[in-house]
């Protein structure tokens, strides 16, 4: 029998039980008394608590993803019943859509163990190169680098001259972001005449092709990527066979059917589904939109969890820009609602290893189109917080939306 279905098809030989199954049945008994939205779900699905007693059985409840919750959260503001009646968040962020999401008072994201892969420790200066505005990605590796007891400098992204005189003077060993700014950092540290001491970097929301890895190992010792989202945290982990994600085991990941949502035993490619064993924001059988697959082989690290292939690609029309979920239809909407544009078509491209979102517009006869494009840039960088280089065309070619990257 494979890791694979060890850990997440039918249970070991001599063994009726699966290891997490106790802690499944617990979560479920909670939250179905104390989360609205969650006991609605099960009456829609025609199924009881009690039921929900295994691994296995959770195969019994359809999937949610992440419009399901922006579609609960809009009619029920502001967690569209999801939050547990007894429950006291710390913290609540925001993310794009817009989608509120609820920190309680553990580490909620589980990232610890990837930066324990990395190398990181107490001894470390961590350089944290994720957001700490409305989004929840800075603070979730904030939280783990400083549980590991590590010094962090909560550094975001931008200001990158500044970043490098910090990183040179405060001796930062190790860094968290996106694999393409930590390019720009070493380059920008190059070009001043800066040496830095990064020994260890964890990169994640982007992929990291062959040439961009080699070009980061050339400075930084060990570079690890690692896999999650905003929702469900800690996904995956590579090993220092850097031949995909070890999975956790502090939550449910599975790979399932795209037509009927069954949890898969093999090596197809599926969706990414989790099921995090929280009781105050039960995400259960949650698919995050990726696709993936299960790696059958054990890996030579000895570590049995078993392993995603790695990022394969999205179920849906989103595509990933500079680390955030872009949607044909958010641009769309930006767009209808800026006077003067006649017709449009978003362009994503990739520049020496950077994500370059580019915008090009009609304008209308008697529109000013110096005016329309600074309008449009704002609202985008305002509503999907990315920045696109907005230029005027006269035709705006047909798909509307081109993705012209090429990993």
């Amino acid at each position: 029998m494979s890791d694979i279905e060890t850990t997440f098809g039918p249970p070991p030989a001599g063994s009726s039980r699966h290891p997490l199954d106790q802690a499944v049945a617990a979560m479920i008994d909670r939250v179905a008394e104390t989360v609205p939205a969650f006991t609605d779900r099960l009456a829609a699905a025609g199924v009881v608590a009690a039921d929900l007693d295994s691994v296995a059985s959770l195969d019994d409840l359809p999937l949610m993803d992440k419009g399901d919750l922006l579609a609960a959260q809009h009619a029920d503001p502001p967690f569209g019943g999801w939050l547990a009646r007894d429950a006291r968040p710390v913290r609540v962020f925001q993310s794009p859509g817009p989608l509120y999401e609820p920190q309680d008072r553990d580490d909620t994201w589980r990232w610890q163990p990837a930066l324990e892969a990395a190398g990181v420790g107490p001894d470390d200066v961590v350089m944290v190169a994720f957001s700490f505005h409305l989004s929840p990605a800075g603070a979730m590796f904030d939280e783990a680098a400083r549980t590991l007891g590590a010094t962090v400098l909560p550094a975001g992204i931008g200001n990158t001259a500044a970043q490098v005189t910090a990183m040179h003077d405060l001796g930062v060993t190790a860094y968290i972001g996106l694999p393409s700014y930590l390019k720009a950092i070493l380059e920008a540290a190059d070009d001043d005449g800066v040496q830095l001491r990064v020994e260890r970097a964890l990169v994640t929301a982007e992929p990291l092709p062959p040439s961009l890895r080699e070009r980061l190992e050339a400075s930084v010792p060990v570079v690890r990527q690692t896999y999650g989202t905003a929702e469900t945290g800690h996904l995956g982990t590579e090993c220092d066979q850097r031949d995909g994600f070890h999975v956790p085991d502090d939550a449910i990941v599975q790979v399932c059917d795209l037509t009927t949502g069954a949890a898969l035993a093999d090596d197809r490619r599926g969706q990414v589904v989790v099921s995090l064993l929280r009781t105050d924001y039960p995400l259960v059988r949650f698919g995050v939109g990726d696709l993936s697959a299960w790696n059958p082989t054990p890996c030579p690290c000895g570590n049995p969890a078993p392993r995603l292939r790695g990022w394969l690609g999205r179920i849906d029309d989103a595509v990933k820009v500079r680390g955030l979920f872009l949607h044909p239809a958010q641009v769309a909407q930006v767009v209808e609602g800026v006077p003067g544009i006649q017709a449009h078509r978003v362009v994503i491209d990739r520049h020496d290893h950077r994500d370059v979102a580019t915008l090009e517009v009609v304008v209308a006869d008697g529109a000013h189109g110096e005016e329309v494009a600074a309008t449009v840039e704002a609202a985008l960088r305002d509503t999907v917080r990315l920045r696109f280089d907005v230029v005027e065309v006269e035709t705006a070619d047909e798909p509307a939306f081109t993705d012209r990257r090429d990993w």
